[in-house]
């Protein structure tokens, strides 16, 4: 089994700022990096400025070098993917033909595919197969990691031994990286979180204060919990960093895209502009989320208000209200 000291380049596949912090990260944890972007614009801005275009005023060390070739990443013994979920299959399929097979990629993507169901780690299996999948997730802002300020996070794997080895490689002292077996509890955390945290938004922008948010927060982690529980999640998984940690960070700053997007939905703004140019995971991932806890008979009335609100089949109010009136029951 390999160990830490094997994993001495790392390949962070996407340039914006969760791959830029990410490879900030992963230099301060010693590794050389090899940060891949899309465009050539932005490797150039990166060799000229030293710094990610998405995460200005932060010095890219010399330990991160920028490409816009695929094939550059072969040197790299584990590849981090910080790239949208409904973008992980195009990247996938083009990285399982430009590299080597057997190393293993990390998916930093919260969320679900749109047109399959699948989460991320299912989406690189299917996409990449010779790839060894695991899975990186926790309560964190980009702008945080990217800066050194102190951030834990959870790093999983079928295979705990290699979750072990990429956890401690990656690991510094400001950020801490926990290791885990469970990769499915950990990607459930940080795809639902994100649609829980458009309805804790809406909420705040609707002015029901900081009471409703709180009740949302606790309300929503019961949705979370059921719905990690019956898709084979952990219980201490969805209690730990990529569940209920990741949750309470979403819920409770605009810093959060999801909770910002939702923010603006409650002030009245259309679900196209809701997003102000800025990628919203949850937005994506709220429909699909939805249906598969419908067909599986899970209860998640948070989560369908949230789908029904971005597929227009309601507005605001109006499903806040519908929530509001749901029946008296035991607290479970």
């Amino acid at each position: 089994m390999s160990g830490p000291s094997h994993f001495s380049t790392i390949g962070v596949v996407g340039a914006g700022a969760w791959g830029a912090a990410l490879a900030l990260a992963a230099a301060r944890a010693g590794r050389s990096v090899i940060l891949w972007a899309r465009d050539e614009a932005t490797v150039a801005a990166i060799a000229a400025t030293r710094e990610a275009p998405r995460l200005p005023g932060i010095a890219l060390p010399g330990a991160v070098s920028a490409t816009s070739s695929l094939s550059a990443l072969a040197p790299a013994r584990a590849l981090i993917l910080a790239i949208p979920t409904q973008s992980l299959r195009q990247v996938c399929e083009a990285c399982a033909l430009a590299l080597a097979p057997g190393r293993p990629a990390i998916s930093a993507a919260k969320g679900i595919e749109q047109a399959s169901g699948l989460f991320a780690s299912d989406v690189v299996a299917d996409a990449w197969p010779r790839a060894i999948p695991a899975v990186l997730s926790g309560p964190s802002f980009a702008a945080d990691v990217g800066r050194g300020l102190p951030t834990a996070v959870t790093l999983a794997a079928q295979d705990a031994y290699l979750a072990q080895a990429l956890a401690q490689a990656l690991s510094s002292p400001a950020f801490r990286i926990y290791h885990s077996g469970d990769p499915r509890g950990v990607e459930i955390g940080g795809a639902a979180k994100n649609v829980l945290a458009i309805a804790a938004g809406v909420a705040v922008g609707l002015g029901y204060g900081e009471s409703a948010r709180a009740a949302l927060v606790a309300r929503g982690f019961a949705e979370l919990r059921r719905f990690g529980e019956a898709l084979g999640g952990q219980p201490d998984t969805l209690m730990g960093l990529s569940g209920l940690g990741d949750l309470v960070l979403t819920c409770g700053s605009a810093q959060s895209r999801n909770f910002a997007f939702g923010l603006a939905l409650g002030e009245g703004r259309p679900v196209a502009q809701a997003a102000g140019g800025r990628l919203a995971e949850g937005a994506f991932t709220a429909g699909v989320l939805a249906e598969t806890a419908r067909a599986r008979g899970i209860e998640m009335p948070i989560a369908q208000a949230v789908a029904a609100i971005i597929a227009g089949r309601s507005d605001v109010r109006e499903a806040v209200t519908s929530l509001l009136a749901r029946p008296i029951r035991a607290e479970s």
